[in-house]
């Protein structure tokens, strides 16, 4: 594809979208920010969002996310799933970054920042142990990725999740620190509640979104069903985000905003992990001759984290007021606004894509 031509297309592309979309990262600055600022002024807001749980997870924070999924995956075709199976170029690659890669480059990195705060660090690798099953949706659909192959890849993600996460953990944390010499510590985790997490927040959305397109084209045919239904439910996805970005930040306003300095030295680790871990999956997915859109979804779906998981692991394990538990919630305060400019990272090198 010529510069020009991509150029052109990708002029036609902003000027359809909608204002919503344009101004995505002003919204989520400020989702953000709205967060912050009911956490602080609002006192004893947290718990109220807190007392009602669905998942191990705050209710509105599981509502916002249900929300935020069911569109993108209503906007999958599930009839050309068969095409990213076949793939093994795709599927091994993101097994071998998101299982392999992921974990063990979070340990050395909070290894080497954070070598004196064992609950951060401990924090960090729980945070690189809980792959990616929801939020990835938003940003790969935003960056104009492959929707069927996120669908497969957040599925597998989500089946290795439920087997790996408790077994990674004993590792990481316990068995290869006595290897290297290092202080380790326990990590005590249910592989019914990874499950039922899984369960929840994949499957859910999943079935409603397969159920939507099958009934939805079955009454109607394919053309109204992408042309009419979907772009009247797709606002809801974005919706759904800044819904769960303003509760999730309120929820843990008190420890963001009262300890800036251990914020800023457990976002220094994240940095460099969402940086490497994208970067290093886009190149992979060029050298092995993937095209635009399932090098983006690779990308994304290796970058990203599943911070409620993360979250709910370290609090439940080590406490709410704990260092583990801060650890996870900086997790999501560093990833929402990198992956949202990785989004328009990914539109500007998609003009150097052949396909």
């Amino acid at each position: 594809m010529s510069t020009t031509h991509a150029d052109a297309a990708e002029t036609a592309v902003v000027a359809r979208l909608s204002r919503l979309d344009r101004f995505l990262p002003v919204w989520i600055g400020l989702a953000m920010a709205a967060g912050l600022l009911l956490g602080r002024a609002v006192p004893g807001l947290d718990r109220a969002l807190d007392a009602v749980q669905l998942g191990g997870i705050s209710l509105p924070i599981a509502l916002g996310l249900l929300v935020m999924m069911y569109p993108v995956l209503a906007k999958v075709r599930y009839d050309r799933l068969d095409t990213v199976t076949g793939d093994r170029r795709l599927l091994v690659s993101s097994l071998a970054l998101n299982w392999i890669v992921g974990p063990a480059l979070m340990f050395a990195l909070a290894w080497i920042f954070l070598a004196d705060h064992p609950a951060y660090r401990t924090g960090l690798i729980i945070v690189g142990l809980a792959r990616c099953i929801a939020m990835v949706i938003i940003w790969n659909d935003l960056a104009c990725g492959d929707r069927e192959a996120a669908a497969v890849l957040v599925a597998l993600n989500s089946v290795f999740q439920v087997l790996a996460f408790g077994l990674l953990g004993w590792f990481y944390l316990a068995v290869l620190p006595g290897w290297l010499g290092l202080s380790g510590a326990e990590l005590a985790v249910s592989g019914w509640d990874i499950a039922r997490n899984v369960l929840i927040f994949l499957g859910v959305p999943l079935l409603a979104g397969w159920l939507t397109r099958r009934l939805g084209e079955r009454a109607r045919g394919r053309e109204w069903y992408e042309s009419r239904l979907l772009p009247r439910i797709g606002p809801a996805a974005l919706y759904g985000l800044l819904f769960t970005i303003v509760v999730l930040f309120a929820l843990q306003g008190d420890a963001i905003t009262g300890r800036p300095l251990d914020v800023a030295r457990i976002a220094v680790p994240l940095l460099v992990y969402f940086a490497l871990m994208w970067a290093g999956a886009y190149l992979l997915g060029r050298a092995i001759g993937l095209g635009y859109a399932r090098t983006t979804t690779l990308a994304f779906t290796a970058a990203g984290n599943n911070f409620e998981l993360a979250i709910a692991v370290a609090i439940g394990t080590f406490g709410v007021a704990s260092g583990q538990a801060l650890a996870g919630v900086v997790g999501p305060l560093i990833e929402v606004p990198v992956l949202v400019g990785l989004v328009y990272v990914s539109l500007w090198l998609r003009r150097h894509f052949t396909h």
